[in-house]
């Protein structure tokens, strides 16, 4: 059976680096919101959310990545610039001041978001949009030399349900393509190649069953000469795969962890560096066994 080889690489974040490669690495989701669509409202309390961060690095995370605005699928209202900030900026600052070795990333695709986080202590900018909602991003990470996660996104998530379907084989071209598109843009820009990572961007215009021709075949983005970091966590595709098992119904939310295991452990095996899961523990022992796979494959 093939797996897919992972090239070593270092990702040069804005302070600091990172190996990738030789072991994967788990990005723990640090919602501090109250409607996402996972945990919304757990860890909105600043002090709660940094009990959780501490939860995670003890459970193996190696990045917590600081979200404070949701982009679950139907969203329409979007968060001032300026309640987003007042969400992650304690968190991160706080996060920092008991953990200074904790490597943060903020998730906005909002340049002057970005700026005060970096400016808190987040090593790495992950924009959803790859600087397509704010013309200022690509700059703002040249300017300030942080790592960057690049994510496939078709359309905007109050447009996700009424997008025309992807035929299967549709699916993996067009990632290619806007990941390819979007990486030259970031390299225009004046971002270093060793800045960047890059996101297939599972579920984000990609509905249900259209995620799985992607992960199939989600090891050929690698020719895009990136690493590459997937995020399967508890999302819709895996439930509704699922709904056999639960009355014609998707599975709930904390029914979702075995599936989100067997994708990420897919993933990793497809190339995947870095996962970005609700929880660590599970995914950072299942990345372990992925890992050992591989070692033995190659």
């Amino acid at each position: 059976m093939a797996f897919t080889h992972r090239r070593n690489a270092i990702w040069k974040l804005r302070t600091r680096s990172l190996a990738l490669g030789r072991r994967t690495l788990v990005m723990g989701v640090l919602n501090v919101t109250p409607d996402s669509f996972s945990d919304g409202g757990q860890f909105l309390d600043m002090n709660a959310a940094i009990a959780q961060g501490l939860r995670m690095i003890e459970d193996g995370a190696d990045i917590l990545d600081v979200d404070g605005e949701s982009t679950r699928p139907g969203q329409q209202q979007t968060v001032s610039a300026e309640e987003e900030q007042a969400r992650v900026l304690p968190v991160i600052e706080g996060l920092r001041k008991v953990q200074p070795d904790a490597i943060l990333s903020i998730d906005t695709y909002k340049a002057c978001t970005a700026v005060a986080a970096v400016r808190a202590g987040a090593e790495i900018v992950n924009d959803v949009s790859s600087f397509l909602w704010d013309q200022e991003m690509a700059a703002v990470c040249s300017q300030w030399k942080c790592g960057v996660v690049l994510m496939h996104t078709r359309g905007k998530p109050d447009e996700w349900k009424s997008q025309a379907a992807l035929k299967p084989d549709e699916v993996l071209p067009l990632v290619r393509d806007g990941l390819g598109e979007r990486l030259a843009t970031a390299l225009a820009t004046g971002i270093e190649r060793e800045k960047i990572v890059l996101d297939p961007g599972y579920g984000f215009g990609k509905r249900l069953d259209e995620n799985y021709p992607l992960l199939a075949h989600q090891s050929e983005l690698l020719e895009l000469g990136q690493p590459l970091l997937a995020g399967v966590s508890r999302k819709s595709f895996l439930a509704h795969a699922l709904r056999q098992l639960y009355q014609g119904k998707d599975a709930p939310m904390e029914a979702r962890l075995n599936a989100t295991v067997a994708a990420t452990v897919a993933a990793i095996l497809g190339g995947a560096s870095i996962v970005r899961v609700h929880d660590v523990r599970p995914a950072t022992e299942a990345a372990r066994v992925a890992d050992a796979i591989l070692a033995a494959a190659n």
